[in-house]
């Protein structure tokens, strides 16, 4: 029968870990590319030290040197994430209103209903394609931009290139005739006129009333998805 290992006895911190100690300073010695018996100064932040270079790019608008600090937050970082995802999904269903239905306006004889397939279609395509890989770019391990996906799985779930096209066949059909035509016939209401066409589709509105439309059906899942795991957190509880 095999001898149990007698367990290792802590003396002191730095012979447990054997750290070392002097690897260290010449580490840091290397980054600033001196000897460890001639590196008497502090390790520098500028970049114009690190670089070699002295030019006018390496110093602010201030004429102060600029500082390499790797902890930084970027512009873009500083932007709430509901003003990024949001901007991003009005841009691309901006951009597919202008060149879909603007585009082959010409060549549909004048039928919306095949105008709105086509263009959900389109829009599928570029949300499963551009848009949902962006957000899944820009996201941090806290998963921020599931709350303005539809069908927030990873890119191996091919399931969701289809499911996006009719959802957002959908979403088009819900807001062309739910926004478009329900302000239309507002506009008519309040002048007292019948069947004219007070505002018309174009890009901007048309991404504006894409989004709310799209964002009121995630928040619909959301909302539902919420109640059934409360749900079944409760279930389990009275187990």
């Amino acid at each position: 029968m095999a001898k149990k290992k007698k367990p290792i006895k802590e003396t002191t911190i730095e012979n447990y870990y054997d750290l070392k100690v002097d690897k260290i300073d010449e580490l840091v010695a290397a980054l600033k590319d001196e000897t460890p018996e001639t590196a008497a100064n502090d390790l520098t932040m500028y970049i114009s030290d690190c670089t070699g270079d002295d030019d006018r790019k390496n110093y602010t608008r201030s004429g102060k040197k600029k500082e390499f600090d790797p902890y930084k937050t970027d512009f873009l970082g500083k932007i709430p994430v509901w003003i990024k995802a949001l901007f991003v999904k009005w841009w691309f269903a901006g951009m597919v209103c202008y060149f879909v239905m603007f585009g082959i306006a010409s060549f549909m004889n004048g039928d919306t209903l095949d105008e709105l397939f086509l263009t959900g279609i389109v829009l599928g395509l570029v949300v499963e394609i551009f848009v949902n890989p962006l957000f899944r770019f820009m996201e941090r391990d806290k998963k921020e931009y599931d709350s303005y996906i539809m069908f927030p799985f990873p890119f191996k779930a091919y399931w969701t290139f289809f499911t996006n096209i009719l959802y957002y066949i959908v979403v088009v059909l819900v807001m062309y005739f739910g926004f478009y035509l329900g302000l239309n016939e507002l506009i008519n209401y309040i002048k007292g006129t019948e069947g004219a066409i007070a505002v018309g589709v174009e890009p901007l509105l048309f991404g504006t009333f894409t989004v709310i439309a799209d964002m009121v059906f995630i928040g619909i899942k959301d909302l539902v998805v919420h109640l059934v795991k409360k749900h079944s957190k409760e279930k389990a509880a009275n187990v």
